[in-house]
């Protein structure tokens, strides 16, 4: 089974002059950590998006890099199969007194 993990890997401040600039720092160990090649060129994918409010130094904003996790399955247990009720046996009829034997 495939899970996707966020590896969070730094936070910014969007620039008050210019709406939309964030400027982002971000470890160079976590550049190299997360990279990857297509094609014989390096590529360091992340993602950004706004946090709801300002954490207590000002940053605005927040970045990760998301992995895939490959899970083991859990093993399923086998439960044994379920027994049907079970049907009372008939009590057997009092005998009728009147009869000669």
């Amino acid at each position: 089974m495939k899970t996707y993990k966020k590896n969070y890997i730094g936070k910014g401040t969007e620039n008050a002059n210019i709406t939309g600039l964030v400027r982002m720092t971000i470890p160079v160990e976590d550049v190299l950590k997360f990279k990857h090649e297509f094609e014989g060129v390096e590529y360091f994918t992340f993602e950004m998006a706004p946090l709801r409010e300002p954490d207590r130094f000002g940053r605005t904003h927040t970045a990760w890099v998301t992995s895939h996790e490959e899970e083991a399955e859990p093993a399923v247990e086998e439960k044994p199969a379920p027994k049907g009720k079970r049907k009372r046996k008939p009590k057997p009829e009092p005998a009728d007194e009147n009869l000669p034997f």
